[in-house]
């Protein structure tokens, strides 16, 4: 080997191992973090006496209106949630590339990709209702309180703000980042798509054993969508939509169907 090939060798093995750190790093700051305390709290709710089926968990927990400072203290957590997305976007960012267009997460297409996203919602997030109910009569999936149950000024803004940053957060992470970087790692593309899904899955496991099906099931088919489209929006359009009917919905349904959701 010449030593101009010699170089080339050692410059790539560089650039890989520069990869797997920017990923473990982006990783640990974001999803990758969720992920694991998401699956440790699942593996301390089978250890309690009580059953699975029995215990709750609350996404987006209350706070007092009259307490200025409690919910102040929300919006700005669901603000700096925001970081790890910004750092995902500016690590895609390449001198004369748009990282914004590179995902597909600009308004390029908007009325399309707002078809694609309703499209989505139908999809995913119908049968993933159904797969909830049927969790919970199992006894396999733990009741899920999706907003706080009272009319104060600022739930309506906080929820729609957590359901945005949500959606942000998993599939520009998920998708858009992951997919892109495990590429350039060499990875084939179903490869990429079942290990973000089964990630993905794990950074839901806190809400049972139903929730961890169905988000693999929708890591699955909105990275085969991203693959075919190569548009992170309409996959952001879908989750938000699916978080917004899911977190401002949730007081309908535990009035409609108190068994299951309240």
């Amino acid at each position: 080997m010449t030593d101009t090939q010699t170089a080339k060798t050692l410059s790539w093995a560089h650039s890989r191992t520069r990869l797997w750190w920017e990923v473990a790093i982006v990783l640990a700051l974001s999803v990758g973090r969720s992920a694991l305390y998401s699956v440790l709290s699942l593996v301390q709710a089978l250890t309690r006496d009580v059953a699975l089926g029995d215990q709750s968990t609350s996404l987006n927990p209350g706070a007092n209106a009259a307490q200025f400072w409690d919910v102040l203290n929300q919006f700005l957590s669901q603000a700096f949630a925001l970081a790890p997305i910004a750092l995902a976007i500016w690590l895609l960012w390449e001198p004369g590339v748009s990282a914004f267009r590179r995902i597909g997460l600009d308004f390029r297409a908007f009325g399309r990709d707002v078809g694609a996203g309703i499209l989505l919602v139908l999809v995913i997030g119908v049968p993933g209702l159904a797969l909830y109910a049927a969790g919970r009569a199992l006894g396999i999936t733990v009741q899920v309180d999706a907003s706080p149950l009272d009319s104060s000024w600022w739930t309506i803004p906080l929820l729609l703000f957590a359901a945005l940053r949500a959606g942000l957060t998993e599939e520009v992470v998920f998708i858009g980042y992951l997919f892109d970087r495990l590429r350039r790692l060499g990875w084939g593309t179903w490869t990429i798509i079942l290990s973000t899904a089964a990630l993905r899955g794990a950074y839901h496991a806190y809400q049972g054993f139903g929730a961890i099906v169905g988000n693999i099931a929708m890591g699955a088919v909105f990275g085969w969508v991203y693959h075919r489209w190569g548009r992170v929006m309409p996959l952001v359009i879908a989750h938000v939509l699916i978080d917004v009917v899911a977190f401002v919905g949730y007081p309908l349904a535990a009035a409609w169907w108190p068994t299951v959701f309240a």
